[in-house]
């Protein structure tokens, strides 16, 4: 199979879908890789590492989108992208379909085989390949909440681990799952004073014994919601529903109660987020106020540190992408984890959450693929 990789071109989109490892991988089990110029320069690769793993640079994106069987992505294609996909071919990459109607009707159109990152699922209930960015996430919305805290930012001026005669500051984090606990640990470590909301109790005993009491845990109920948040410095985003839009946890109404200067981090809102007010950001402008709140809502969040998080997703990807280049979409039929992650094929939705989110009709996976 010939392997396609183009540059990312999302606004500060720094990572790559296939590292020079990656390639050397491919090409070890007899597949072709064309590699976009440039593709790689974000995390310090250049083309010639790339010809030294076996790939071939192509000169343009075109050529690799129409050459390509399989194109190994990153981010989930943007317009000029989606329409050079074509039918019979393979696009494997995060796609987060539910709150993006437009990208959904463009891959409908092309024809193409569509596998998500973000609904590949593994023997314990866990999505692995999008585990690596959650966690990458996870840190970074402390990092972000905490600099866009300082009052040059627009925030209060809070330092979130304090002084020593000063209280630090406080963090609630509503979510318990991989962005949750990765982001509690960043505020733990920093010295705040973090509150971890969460549904589950079961995960709620597992975060209490982790943390072993350095951190609080809170059953969610709409009046657990308000309390802390009205009395938090930063709030972070981080539910997840598979597949689907992201549940609407802070309202616009409850701002008002919020201190004056405090942060949302939104990590969520890749999934349409998880604050009414949310709405997608950039690296290059990635905050702004509603009611006095600053909302830091960037939707590619580890693209800002793309040589930890593109070999962190490499390492996920690669054992499903093997498969996908070796079996072509026998693999999908073969492996139900990876058949999870189909979310259009052929004109298609085959996956559930987004079917419902956007009004279309299911048709099941096994149904497309015997067909």
């Amino acid at each position: 199979m010939r392997v396609g990789c183009p540059r990312e071109i999302k606004n500060h989109e720094y990572r790559v879908g296939l590292t020079p490892g990656s390639v050397r991988e491919y090409v070890a089990h007899g597949h072709e890789v064309l590699v976009e110029t440039g593709a790689g320069a974000g995390i310090g690769a250049d083309d010639n590492a790339y010809r030294a793993a076996g790939a071939t640079i192509a000169k343009t994106a075109a050529d690799v989108f129409a050459k390509s069987d399989m194109i190994v992505k990153v981010k989930e294609p943007q317009p000029n992208e989606w329409v050079q996909l074509r039918d019979g071919q393979i696009l494997y990459t995060y796609l987060h379909l539910a709150p993006d109607p437009e990208q959904t009707k463009g891959l409908l159109a092309s024809g193409v085989t569509a596998i998500a990152y973000e609904t590949v699922t593994d023997d314990r209930g866990g999505l692995p390949l999008l585990a690596p960015m959650s966690e990458v996430a996870g840190r970074l919305s402390i990092q972000a909440g905490a600099t866009a805290l300082q009052k040059a930012n627009g925030g209060r001026g809070v330092l979130l681990g304090g002084v020593p005669g000063v209280l630090p500051g406080k963090v609630t984090v509503l979510g318990g799952g991989v962005v949750g606990l990765h982001a509690a640990r960043m505020a733990a470590g920093l010295g705040a004073d973090v509150t971890i909301i969460d549904r589950s109790i079961p995960r709620l005993r597992q975060l209490d014994d982790l943390f072993a009491g350095r951190v609080h845990t809170r059953y969610s109920t709409v009046e657990a919601l308000e309390e802390e948040c009205f009395s938090a410095d930063i709030v972070i985003g981080a539910v997840l529903i598979p597949g689907a839009a992201a549940p609407k946890l802070v309202s616009r109404e409850m701002l008002s109660g919020m201190k004056k200067g405090s942060v949302l981090v939104d990590v969520a809102i890749d999934q349409g987020g998880c604050f009414e007010t949310s709405h997608a950001t950039t690296h290059a402008e990635p905050t702004y106020e509603v009611d006095g709140v600053i909302h830091y809502c960037v939707a590619n969040m580890p693209g800002a540190v793309p040589v930890t998080s593109a070999h962190a997703l490499n390492n996920a990807t690669l054992h499903y992408g093997l498969q996908l280049a070796d079996k072509g979409l026998k693999a999908l039929v073969d492996d139900h984890h990876l058949r999870n992650g189909l979310n259009v094929h052929k004109g298609k939705i085959t996956n559930r959450a987004v079917a419902e989110a956007l009004g279309y009709d299911l048709v099941e996976p096994k149904a497309v693929l015997a067909a």
